[in-house]
């Protein structure tokens, strides 16, 4: 609970934040994840509504719907993901993304000590820490041959139970230009910066905990997201019936120095590079080098740790099915994560 007091407090200070949103930064898809993120310029599907919306008119079906789960912290924090993507005529296509990252049933001890001094753990209650973001993405093909552009509204929504909320707003473009067996992208992120507005609402019981504790009162306030760029390049090589694809990103971050490969004060690169082979479309072996920084050892020199991640993926029919295993490097603090996603496409039938 003392974790608690201490969050609300952080967040209503109203300040620019450089984690603000993170959970929009996890990713969608156990393919792209398996590749480590890097899928910008090659994501060809309905989760191209949140990696690159300009890829959305890659689509071939004349519906697509996707889900994704994955469990962090060993279960302790839930990630889901659904979306679904339609072709609005020959040269642009709309999708819709949800996604929800929450705790529940987070025990509220605010209430445990009654008013005589004495435990009482049926005054204890549970709430749920909950960020959902909603994504609607529109893509078009431009007359230029192989350019098209994208971009994304995003509404985001986050509470803690009935204490804190807020309701944010952004913008993502993206464009992607394919140049025989290349594809070039470019994906900005919450290019008009991102605003959370934080209110809260706090009984009395809860105000004089924060008093007695030590903790402020938190204020109303802002979170603001500043824009993130990234910058793709992928080629894929067919023979017979195998391909091998190969990509590379980079993501480019203006909220500061950050611990990544190539940092620095504001600006910030972070290396990814992904890899996919395929057999007749039908079986996918996935592999990725991400979360790249540089760390002190024990004997005061400087390393570089990379975090591999692995997947594979497949096809039956109209039915796709990927895994993902990621952090199997355990190079952070938390366990590596088993994901899946499912994706369904749907084909009218001829003459309809």
């Amino acid at each position: 609970m003392l974790i608690f007091l201490m969050g609300l407090t952080t967040l209503s200070q109203a300040q620019t934040r450089k984690y603000s949103n993170e959970f929009l930064s996890i990713g969608v898809g156990a393919r792209a994840l398996g590749m480590s993120g890097a899928n910008v310029a090659s994501v060809t599907d309905v989760t191209a509504g949140f990696w690159n919306p300009a890829n959305l008119v890659d689509i071939k079906a004349d519906l697509e719907i996707a889900g994704m789960h994955a469990e962090y912290f060993a279960g302790i924090a839930q990630y889901d993901y659904g979306a679904i993507a339609k072709p609005i005529d020959s040269t642009s296509v709309l999708a819709l993304s949800v996604i929800r990252f929450g705790v529940d049933g987070i025990p509220n001890t605010t209430q445990l000590i009654d008013a005589d001094g004495n435990l009482n753990y049926d005054r204890i209650s549970t709430f749920s820490a909950v960020d959902y973001g909603f994504v609607l993405s529109y893509a078009k093909k431009l007359k230029v041959p192989g350019l098209s552009v994208g971009g994304n509204v995003k509404v985001v929504h986050r509470f803690i139970g009935d204490f804190a909320k807020s309701w944010g707003f952004g913008i993502d473009l993206a464009a992607t230009y394919r140049l025989k067996n290349w594809r070039f992208s470019a994906m900005g992120r919450d290019l008009t910066t991102t605003y959370n507005a934080w209110t809260y609402s706090l009984d009395d019981a809860t105000k004089d905990v924060f008093v007695a504790t030590g903790n402020e009162l938190p204020e109303n306030g802002l979170e603001i997201t500043l824009p993130k760029i990234v910058l793709g390049a992928a080629y894929k090589k067919e023979l017979n019936k195998f391909a091998l694809l190969g990509e590379v990103n980079a993501v480019i971050s203006t909220d500061g120095q950050r611990n990544v490969l190539l940092s620095a004060d504001p600006i910030s690169v972070e290396p990814l590079i992904g890899l996919e082979a395929s057999y007749i479309n039908l079986i996918y072996l996935r592999a990725g080098l991400g979360n790249m920084q540089r760390i002190k050892t024990f004997r005061g020199t400087e390393e570089i740790s990379i975090q591999p991640n692995l997947g594979v993926g497949l096809r039956l029919g109209n039915f796709h099915l990927d895994y993902a295993i990621t952090n199997i490097g355990n190079v952070s603090n938390t366990l590596y994560s088993n994901i899946f996603s499912l994706k369904f496409q749907v084909f009218k039938a001829p003459g309809s």
